[in-house]
């Protein structure tokens, strides 16, 4: 089996959450969403939910001390001694520095890293096309513009964090061909 550890960068809406998916699928590794896992604890009304809530509604970044253990967790589970696809974590410089150490104690390391871009303008066209068909409350045009905001000032220094490891793929490409060029990067 292939052992490839990957991250998955880029702006809300670019793609990351679907191409994660179907690379994952392609090469047999968990992929690792903390915003699907997020979301489905706010549903169903946990304690993380509830306090993840907060922070979702408005688009902000879920604290640190919250996404590291539950991406600790994750790291172990036995699916992921293989390999795995991280989407939505590490967001932030201080996560990064955390994954990094996690990885030394787990004997792992990261691959490759995927940053996936696409122009502001698609990315709101995006969002606000997928809250409309999915019933998104967090998806409304000016909770979309602080999500990227956010994105521009917390996770998008992670390309310089990752400088060696980035590949930049452009995310407003079609499904087929932005999965084809992340397939042929990590080949």
């Amino acid at each position: 089996m292939v052992k490839t550890r990957v991250i998955f960068l880029g702006p809300p809406g670019v793609g990351k959450g679907t191409q994660a998916k179907l690379v994952a699928e392609k090469l047999g590794i968990p992929h690792i969403s903390t915003g699907d896992i997020l979301r489905k604890a706010r549903q169903e009304g946990t304690p993380l939910g509830l306090e993840a809530k907060a922070y979702m509604d408005r688009g902000d970044l879920v604290p640190d001390s919250v996404l590291n253990g539950l991406v600790e967790a994750r790291l172990q589970n036995p699916d992921a001694a293989q390999g795995w696809i991280l989407d939505g974590f590490p967001r932030t410089r201080s996560q990064a520095e955390f994954l990094q150490s996690l990885l030394g104690k787990l004997s792992q390391g990261v691959a490759a890293v995927i940053h996936l871009d696409a122009t502001t303008n698609v990315l709101v066209e995006r969002l606000l096309k997928r809250a409309q068909l999915e019933g998104r409350t967090d998806d409304d045009e000016e909770v979309i513009r602080n999500r990227l905001d956010v994105y521009q000032k917390e996770t998008a220094p992670l390309v310089d964090f990752y400088h060696e490891l980035v590949q930049v793929i452009d995310g407003s490409s079609s499904l087929d061909h932005v999965t084809q060029q992340i397939l042929e990067v990590l080949n």
